[in-house]
């Protein structure tokens, strides 16, 4: 074995004993436990479970909303990747990180977002007295409201870079507009909008916390039914089979991104996003660019301006009743003061960022250099738990890691360690595209000079990847500040996460008990806002792109 490939196996150990311990052996425990209940393996359950009619309706709504969110999303969003791609205007880059804000939130914000825009004495409905969350708009517009920044960001950031003279030259020889676009430019994109598709089918194929909240009983995806299953009927055979089920499916979709992907990486006459953009010309540009600000504004902005407006408005008028609330404990809901929760969330999330920059870290410097089959296995491995079921990866730490000496259920370590499994694959997707473009050469006049391959790396690799690691970081950190679903199960009751406080206090009735839900929202949207702002102002010119 060459020395190149015993220094990317030993990069790899550390990744693959993390995502071994942390990821498959919970997830094959809780399956397997739910396919032998009695220590006896049942091949017949899969066949009643597959042939249940409910179990066929909620996998066709699934299927159903995933396919109709993604449909909607990209025709709200494509519009908005033209606009930060092509357009120069006032605010762009910090435009550009506030509509990243509702991807980083946790689902059930989104959730506790659009029911106080939607839901029973939400704003359309005092205005209008039009409700929503009786219906699958609600679901479907939530989902857009997460998912408009992946479209930007994945198309956008591809289109920015696109030499727009070739578009020109069709125009030179004849063709119009319109069809120039069509046979130039959208050939290019292709590769680039369907990675998106396939990313935002992903998330809301298995999406949770919206559809919970919002959802109500009528509608129920795949992920929301594990829940139902696992938590609240303990029937651990029928989850079990609806999690692989689940995951064959995820598994097939992270195939299909993992070939769109490399098919996207070739040859494409590139330049430097700045020299693209430019200010709006004639009154089409300027008719587009208005539009999407306004989209921005109603659909992504509105939503976060109704939770802070929720947050302040009491009986008797608007003040900091329920943030002043969230200082006590109540006895029932609690065993500590909600407010408790927003300082659990950062010890939690802080320690969480420093695991995923280390196994992420690693497993980006491995992938460096493009190799085998099983080099790129890894990298869609990397990508799996964004698709795995969160409620089995949660309830699976439970059952797995139970026995010395992986004891893990009373410690604290549980929750960062369930978070950086989803924080994992954002520093990937952010270091590894900056590490592929550091000059190879650079690191063998370090080797010919004597330096070992760590001082190498040390030398050569980190001072050219320290912002892009500054940015990985900071989407570590908005990620695992916001899951839930593991979270919910693992997190204990004298130190819940914000998020799950949020779906305790919405789970309660009582009017003090939603706006304390909204107010803790609104800091988790702040903290959240925050890091983005920050990112944004290290953020490398070539990290554009939310996902790669």
């Amino acid at each position: 074995m060459s020395r190149a490939a015993l220094g990317r196996l030993a990069l790899l150990a550390v990744p693959l004993a993390f995502f071994a311990l942390f990821f498959a052996y919970p997830v094959a425990a809780i399956t397997g436990r739910g396919l032998r209940p009695d220590g006896v393996w049942q091949p017949g359950r899969a066949g009643e479970v597959l042939t249940d009619p409910d179990v066929a309706q909620v996998l066709w709504f699934t299927v159903w909303q995933a396919a109709a969110s993604t449909g909607l999303t990209l025709a709200v969003a494509l519009p908005g990747a033209y606009v930060f791609a092509r357009l120069s205007f006032p605010g762009k880059r910090l435009l550009h990180a506030v509509i990243t804000v509702p991807f980083v939130l946790p689902t059930v914000v989104t959730g506790a977002a659009f029911l106080a825009l939607v839901g029973r004495g939400g704003l359309l409905d005092e205005l209008w007295g039009v409700r929503l969350d009786t219906s699958v708009w609600a679901i479907l517009l939530a989902h857009v409201f997460f998912n408009y920044a992946v479209v930007v960001r994945t198309v956008g950031g591809l289109w920015a870079q696109l030499d727009p003279r070739q578009e020109e030259a069709a125009r030179v020889l004849g063709a119009g507009r319109f069809a120039a676009w069509r046979r130039v430019t959208l050939p290019a994109l292709a590769p680039s909008v369907a990675a998106a598709s396939l990313m935002v089918f992903l998330f809301t194929f298995t999406s949770f916390g919206a559809v919970q909240i919002l959802g109500g009983p009528r509608y129920a995806t795949l992920e929301v039914e594990i829940y139902r299953q696992t938590a609240q009927l303990l029937d651990l055979p029928t989850a079990a089979v609806l999690t692989l089920l689940q995951f064959a499916a995820v598994a097939a979709l992270l195939a299909a991104h993992a070939g769109i992907v490399r098919r996207r990486e070739s040859a494409l006459a590139l330049v430097d996003p700045g020299d693209t953009a430019h200010r709006p010309r004639g009154g089409g540009q300027w008719a587009l660019l208005g539009g999407t600000l306004a989209v921005i504004a109603l659909l992504l902005l509105l939503p976060l301006a109704v939770l802070v407006e929720r947050s302040l408005s009491g009986p008797d008028g608007y003040g900091l009743a329920h943030y002043r609330a969230l200082a006590s404990a109540d006895g029932g809901t609690f065993l500590v003061a909600p407010w408790e929760a927003v300082g659990n969330s950062l010890a939690y999330a802080a320690v969480a960022t420093l695991i995923a920059l280390a196994v992420g870290g690693l497993a980006a410097a491995a992938l460096t250099r493009r190799a085998g089959r099983f080099t790129r296995g890894f990298d869609a491995l990397l990508m799996l738990p964004l698709g795995t079921s969160a409620v089995t990866v949660g309830f699976g730490f439970l059952i797995a890691l139970d026995e010395p000496p992986l004891d893990l259920r009373a410690s604290w370590i549980l929750v960062p360690l369930a978070q950086a499994l989803v924080g994992v694959p954002f520093v990937v997707r952010v270091m590894l595209p900056v590490l592929r473009a550091v000059d190879d050469r650079l690191r063998q006049a370090a080797a010919v000079l004597g330096a070992s391959p760590w001082r190498a790396w040390r030398e050569v690799d980190l001072p050219l990847v320290r912002r892009a690691a500054l940015v990985a970081a900071g989407f570590a950190f908005a990620v695992s500040l916001g899951e839930f679903g593991a979270t919910v199960f693992i997190a204990r009751a004298d130190s819940p996460t914000l998020p799950v406080a949020v779906a305790r206090l919405l789970g309660r009735a009582g009017e003090l008990n939603y706006g304390q839900a909204m107010a803790l929202s609104t800091i988790l949207m702040l903290v959240c806002a925050l890091t983005l702002l920050l990112l944004e102002s290290v953020r490398p010119a070539r990290t554009s792109e939310l996902v790669a």
